[in-house]
């Protein structure tokens, strides 16, 4: 088996949390508890614990003309799985934090972003790299 990424972040409404993952992002369940739910996230286990108190707005850094949240996660798709995924957030009226863009255009590491918020207010960005050999490039 390949390593699997491992990811737990806090949210303040479990069921809310739920919807968003499994219907919006699609990925499906594992265990749950009333405390924490696993997500599948693209074959990686990420858990929801419920933790209101730890729900805050991340603080900012500047990146390629973007005030980009200091603390978010992700996921790195291909063109096909970016644009897919980005058609179903605009429709189901999911609010883009930062508009899908490209970044470090013509450049090393060129990529295409997007990032949204879960109802939690925990940031997340997609990205899909014009050369997946450029996803560590100095």
């Amino acid at each position: 088996m390949s390593p699997k990424f491992h990811l737990a972040f806090p949210v303040n409404n479990l069921e809310l949390t739920r919807e968003f993952y499994t219907k919006i992002l699609g990925c499906t369940l594992g265990r749950e508890s009333g405390e924490w739910i696993d997500f599948n996230f693209y074959g990686h286990q990420v858990v929801a614990h419920l933790s209101p108190e730890d729900c805050k707005i991340p603080k900012t850094n500047p990146v390629d003309g973007d005030h980009v949240p200091a603390r978010h996660f992700g996921v790195i798709l291909s063109g096909d799985q970016w644009e897919e995924l980005y058609e179903k957030i605009k429709n189901y009226g999911v609010e883009f934090l930062i508009e899908p863009r490209k970044r470090f255009r013509n450049n090393p590491g060129e990529h295409r972003t997007f990032f949204i918020q879960d109802p939690s207010e925990n940031v997340l960005e997609f990205k899909s790299f014009k050369n997946n050999s450029d996803i560590f490039i100095k």
